[in-house]
């Protein structure tokens, strides 16, 4: 399986829509919630050269944002990243 990161706060209602994503595809995920660690922002901003959430890493690519997240699953491109 693959590993699956996703950085997210509790008030975000794209990362509640990229975790039900997962979630239907029966994907497990390690979530790093950001707003409840400064530091793993910091890392999140790092990794992703991005300031927002939620921010995805399929296998420490990063894939993106929820809309990128969505666009991978709809073309089908999603399924070969989950590979293992």
């Amino acid at each position: 399986m693959a590993k699956v990161i996703i950085y997210t706060t509790n008030s975000c209602p794209y990362c509640v829509m990229a975790k039900t994503l997962l979630n239907a595809r029966h994907v497990a995920f390690e979530e790093i919630r950001i707003d409840l660690d400064e530091s793993k922002r910091d890392e999140m901003m790092k990794l992703s050269n991005r300031r927002t959430v939620p921010q995805i890493f399929i296998n420490d690519q990063s894939i993106g944002g929820y809309d990128d997240l969505a666009a991978l699953a709809k073309s089908g491109k999603l399924d070969n990243l989950l590979k293992p």
